[in-house]
C-alpha cells in the first residue's frame, strides 16, 4: 500500500508555526538560504515549506525522514549542528510556538510527490497552492477501513482537480528526539496541488456542490471527526521543493 520507491519517506512530519506578527518572511528567508540544505546535508528531506494564505502569521512545512533512528540521528547532528546554532537565535526570535507537529507515515504518495535527492525547482515565486488538510479522528478509520476511505476520498478529490500527492496517517512510534515534541492524535493528512489560486477555488466550488461528497464520503470523515476538520490553503516558498 506505501509507495517506498525513493527515501526519506517513511516517516514525515508536518510542522506548523505560530509567528510574531511581521516576522514570516525572516523566517523564511532563514529556510530557503540556510536550513534546507543544513538539514539536507545531514539525512533530512525537506519536502516543501509555505506561507498560509489564510494565516498572515503560519508558517508550514513538511520533512521527512528514512526511519524513526535515522530521524533521532538527523535531527540531533542539525540542532546540535554548525547551521543552527549559527541561526537559532534569529529563528527562535520569530516564533510564537512551534510545537504543533503530527508524526507522519505515508499510506499513498503520488508520482509528483517530490523525491530526496532530485533536482530542485528554480528558487522563483510560485503561483501555485498546495492544499494540506488534516482530519483527527477517534481511531474507527483504523480498524481495516482506511484503504476503503482513502481510496473514495482520492476519487471525489480527483474528480475535483485536485488529486492527492500524499495521503498520509499518524506514526504511533515513541517519539525519538523528544526534546522536539509531537502530537498524540489519530489522524488522516492529504495533500493536493494546484496550478494556482483559481484552480484551488475551482476545486472547492466543485466539492461545494458534489452530493457524492457532501452527503457520502464527507459525512462519514466528519463521523469519525473528534475536532472540526482542518484545512490549509498554502503559497510555496521560492524555495519549496513540493509546489
Amino acid at each position: 500500500m506505501t509507495d517506498t520507491n525513493a527515501a526519506r519517506q517513511d516517516v514525515v512530519e508536518l510542522r506548523q508555526y505560530t509567528l510574531h506578527p511581521g516576522q514570516r518572511d525572516t523566517l523564511i528567508d532563514l529556510f530557503d538560504t540556510h536550513f534546507v540544505d543544513g538539514q539536507e546535508a545531514v539525512g533530512m528531506h525537506v519536502v516543501g515549506q509555505f506561507r498560509d494564505l489564510d494565516d498572515p502569521d503560519r508558517f508550514v512545512w513538511l520533512r521527512g525522514f528514512d526511519n524513526m533512528p535515522a530521524r533521532a540521528e538527523a535531527l540531533a547532528s542539525f540542532y546540535y549542528g554548525p547551521v543552527w546554532q549559527a541561526h537559532s537565535s534569529a529563528a527562535n526570535a520569530t516564533m510564537i510556538d512551534s510545537d504543533n507537529v503530527l508524526l507522519l507515515r505515508p499510506v499513498r504518495l503520488g508520482g509528483d510527490y517530490p523525491v530526496y535527492g532530485a533536482s530542485r525547482p528554480p528558487v522563483v515565486v510560485s503561483e501555485s497552492v498546495v492544499g494540506i488538510t488534516v482530519l483527527v479522528h477517534d481511531g474507527s478509520m483504523l480498524e481495516g477501513r482506511l484503504d476503503e476511505v482513502v481510496t473514495r476520498a482520492g476519487t471525489e478529490l480527483s474528480a475535483a482537480g485536485g488529486p492527492p500527492t500524499a495521503v498520509f496517517v499518524s506514526d504511533p512510534a515513541e517519539n525519538t528526539f523528544p526534546v522536539l515534541p509531537v502530537r498524540a492524535e489519530n489522524v488522516v493528512v492529504w495533500v493536493s496541488r494546484f496550478a494556482d489560486d483559481d484552480a484551488w477555488a475551482a476545486h472547492r466550488d466543485h466539492l461545494a456542490t458534489s452530493s457524492s461528497w457532501q452527503d457520502d464520503v464527507l459525512l462519514e470523515l466528519l463521523g469519525a471527526a473528534t475536532q472540526p476538520l482542518q484545512q490549509l490553503r498554502l503559497r510555496p516558498t521560492a524555495g519549496s521543493q513540493l509546489r
